[in-house]
């Protein structure tokens, strides 16, 4: 049953511009969505419209029954039900992790405050470092610090505006983890806005594809890479090899296998590329102007020689100029 709705969002900017183009989007409980989109998209402007926080020029927002409003209908902006998360920490520097994870709850009752704060430095590994300052943390452990602060209010709906854009990628990966079990205990529902679709792949399978402002697609991360609607999609995530004499018809790398004997396609490898999981293989296709990228998992092919290629019919894509 549908819990957080977006309905026909619309915003321009003053000059006309479009930046969101009739985006809906609806979360059950519970539900965590990877909302992928370029730089200009429209994303954080729609997690703020999502959080009350801008003004839509057309469309509304619900969670459960309630509708949110926006800046223009409320003299506060913003709920304490839909939490943001930003790219920025927004942490007080002079507080510790403990007193920057209870600031929200300062007008609740102290008892309360100790035991939610309590349970979130337990639950995001922070305990031991409950007394240390801003400062005395790595990028990582600051961010976990505005996730937990952001969960003290126990919201309903936890929007990310792309938190781990600066972080390293092994830190990333560990804390993509510990966030998705964390959601998974709290049972929050939650966008995570990303330009990268590896971080949004660590969290959930439930993908949104925004493009100018338009959500292009939505379904699983297996319909999309199976049955993209268009290359923007297909290459989410990974490259297309275009098909000789075959327009709009293409094959992923991994759909290709490197023959041990004549008989498929043949190609001249021009290049060999060494990756953690196999060589990488830049393959001219013969008679056309077309070069391929080729995996090659055995390592055994070298560069300037000639090779058969086979493809997998099954996973052609037919994709729409």
């Amino acid at each position: 049953m549908s819990f957080f709705n977006l309905q026909n969002i619309q915003k321009r900017y003053k000059d006309h511009t479009p930046v969101l183009d009739d985006v809906t989007l609806s979360l059950g409980k519970g539900e965590l969505l990877g909302l992928i989109g370029e730089s200009g998209s429209g994303k954080s402007t729609l997690l703020r419209i999502a959080a009350g926080l801008e003004t839509q020029d057309q469309g509304e927002v619900t969670l459960g029954s309630l509708k949110v409003l926006s800046p223009a209908q409320k003299l506060v902006a913003g709920y304490d039900q839909i939490q943001l998360v930003h790219q920025q920490f927004k942490l007080y520097p002079h507080s510790t992790v403990e007193e920057n994870i209870k600031r929200p709850l300062l007008l609740y009752d102290r008892a309360y405050a100790t035991e939610r704060a309590d349970h979130l430095l337990a639950l995001f590994g922070l305990a031991e470092l409950k007394n240390r300052l801003p400062r005395e943390l790595s990028g990582g452990q600051q961010q976990k610090v505005a996730i937990a602060r952001a969960l003290s209010l126990e919201p309903d709906v936890l929007l990310f505006d792309e938190p781990f854009s600066h972080l390293d990628p092994p830190q990333k990966r560990l804390l993509l983890e510990e966030i998705q079990e964390a959601l998974r205990q709290l049972e929050v529902t939650g966008i995570w806005v990303t330009h990268d679709l590896s971080d949004a792949l660590m969290l959930t399978s439930s993908l949104a594809v925004l493009h100018h402002g338009k959500i292009i697609q939505r379904g699983s991360a297996e319909g999309l890479f199976h049955s993209p609607v268009n290359r923007q999609v297909a290459e989410l995530f990974s490259s297309l090899n275009p098909l000789p004499d075959s327009p709009n018809r293409y094959v992923r790398p991994s759909s290709i296998q490197v023959l041990p004997t004549e008989g498929g396609i043949t190609g001249y490898v021009k290049q060999v590329r060494f990756l953690p999981e196999y060589n990488l293989l830049t393959v001219a296709i013969a008679g056309t102007d077309i070069v391929w990228s080729v995996p090659d998992t055995s390592r055994s092919i070298q560069a300037n020689r000639s090779v058969s290629l086979q493809i997998d019919q099954r996973a052609v894509l037919r994709l729409p100029d």
